[in-house]
């Protein structure tokens, strides 16, 4: 398993009028949360583009345990539980700054060839980085 933590503070642009985060939110706190772990391990998104692959989210799901409040700061837990293949799956615990869990989910994305858009193997610099975390 491979796991990364990362934090951001809840902006006023994303939540309601009650001050609760809007519950669109989370998808983009997700995507955060993805993005430094592929920065943990030395990666980018756009290392992939530039290889010719794309990676789009195909599933995302989410369970909201309770409310997140504008300025409060945010713990997201990002982990990977298997070696991706073609598809690379991230599962997410998000936490407040009183370590009350908030939010738990995961998303899919599949490795699209960009040129054939097909899907095609994962990136070979991600597995070769994800390997010893499996062994």
């Amino acid at each position: 398993m491979f796991q990364s933590t990362t934090q951001v503070r809840v902006r006023y642009s994303e939540t309601d009028q009650m001050g609760v985060v809007y519950h669109g939110n989370y998808a983009a706190f997700f995507e955060i949360g993805r993005t430094d772990a592929l920065r943990d391990l030395g990666l980018t998104y756009k290392q992939f583009e530039e290889e010719g692959i794309m990676m789009p989210v195909l599933d995302l799901g989410f369970n909201f345990h309770s409310p997140a409040y504008y300025d409060d700061l945010l713990i997201i837990k990002t982990a990977i539980y298997d070696l991706p293949a073609i598809r690379s799956r991230f599962d997410y615990e998000i936490y407040n700054g009183n370590d009350k869990l908030i939010t738990t989910g995961f998303a899919t994305l599949v490795s699209v060839n960009m040129n054939t858009k097909r899907p095609c193997r994962s990136p070979v610099k991600l597995l070769e980085k994800l390997r010893p975390y499996f062994i």
